[in-house]
């Protein structure tokens, strides 16, 4: 087996690149601008394309003729993030992008078997109305504009009378060890986190506005993606997938205090996203002092700051809906995994102390 992984370098997509590595009888390409940060014994080729020039994606076609599997987890986010969720032209990249790598690729991929698309709970409208709780995967398609669709149309129409099958994901936030990514909050965290014990200030929790919020690891969504491709029940489905327990950030708060070696504090929340960017030259700072990667702040956020003033709730005058999703049909199609949501954070921070990306605890 052979699986093209494109978005290697996302946070579901190095997740992704490292677990198919490790199974044997796969070979894995990693498909991405920038290379994966994944341990140094995962074993895969990596391939540098922009998916937004649509003739470097022709010529690279011959290299996918072998390719059995595909997971697509490319993205395409504007700065600010959350504005370009609502624009057409955002949404017709993230179209564009995936038409020019997948036209070619079915041209010469005749052992094709199985593509594995991800969405999210922006498929149940979360981003522009109160959703219903939960969310479940039968209801009918949200009449709102999304890329989503877009590609969902694209991905039914190409495979109408073709051989291979799909599966689309709908995860909850993700969490992961990415860094430089649109939507992952762990490097915001451990970055926070160094910053708060550089200046002396106490670790105030970002938000409390109280709405309770679905995680999904980064690996578990990744031992899904493999699952769906040795499941006859995962052919032609949807399905949202969470950790399978929830969390109010004023309650998890102290266990990611005590993963990065601080007191947790309450009562001021404040925004990450100009928090992290006015101590740019206090986290270069903290690199040189600790031998850290030589990662600047801008580079190891990406536009997860903003992403993450969102998840916190920051500005909110009322508590937020919480946006909840039924998982009940993953599990009964075979997959029933789960991840506590605390020990979740707790691996993750490790991993980026681990790799040299934060400061490990009490550093």
């Amino acid at each position: 087996m052979k699986v093209l992984i494109v978005g290697a370098s996302g946070v579901i997509g190095s997740a992704a690149v490292e677990h198919f590595a490790r199974q044997d009888g796969w070979s894995v390409v990693g498909l991405s601008r920038r290379r994966p940060d994944v341990p140094a014994d995962c074993v895969f080729e990596h391939l540098p394309l922009d998916l937004m020039d649509a003739d470097a994606c022709r010529a690279a076609a011959d290299g996918f003729a072998d390719v059995t599997h595909v997971v697509y987890a490319a993205l395409f986010e504007k700065p600010g993030l959350v504005q370009g969720w609502y624009e057409s032209d955002q949404m017709a990249t993230n179209l564009a992008m995936m038409r020019n790598l997948l036209e070619p690729l079915l041209r010469v991929a005749g052992d094709l078997r199985h593509v594995s698309v991800l969405q999210g709970t922006k498929a149940y409208g979360a981003h522009v109305h109160r959703i219903k709780a939960p969310a479940r995967e039968n209801t009918p398609r949200d009449p709102h504009d999304n890329f989503y669709w877009l590609q969902e149309d694209y991905i039914r129409g190409v495979q109408a009378g073709a051989p291979w099958t799909f599966t689309i994901w709908r995860p909850q936030v993700v969490f992961g060890g990415a860094c430089g990514v649109a939507m992952n909050l762990i490097p915001v965290l451990g970055a926070y986190a160094a910053l708060c014990r550089e200046l002396g200030l106490p670790f105030y929790c970002p938000g409390e506005a109280g709405n309770i919020i679905e995680a999904v690891d980064a690996d578990l969504v990744a031992r899904a993606l493999f699952w769906a491709t040795q499941s006859p029940a995962a052919l032609g489905e949807t399905f949202n997938i969470t950790n399978g327990d929830v969390f109010v950030w004023e309650n998890v708060w102290p266990a990611i205090a005590d993963a990065v070696g601080l007191e947790p504090a309450f009562g001021n929340p404040l925004s990450l996203a100009e928090f992290l960017p006015a101590h740019a030259e206090d986290w270069d700072r903290i690199v040189a002092r600790h031998n850290l990667r030589p990662i600047p702040m801008r580079d190891l956020v990406g536009e997860s700051h903003h992403y993450a003033d969102l998840l916190f709730s920051w500005g909110a005058k009322q508590t937020p809906a919480s946006t909840l999703v039924s998982t009940i049909k993953l599990r009964q199609a075979g997959f029933g995994e789960c991840v506590d949501t605390e020990v979740m954070f707790r691996r993750w921070l490790g991993i980026l102390a681990e790799r040299g990306v934060v400061p490990g605890a009490g550093r």
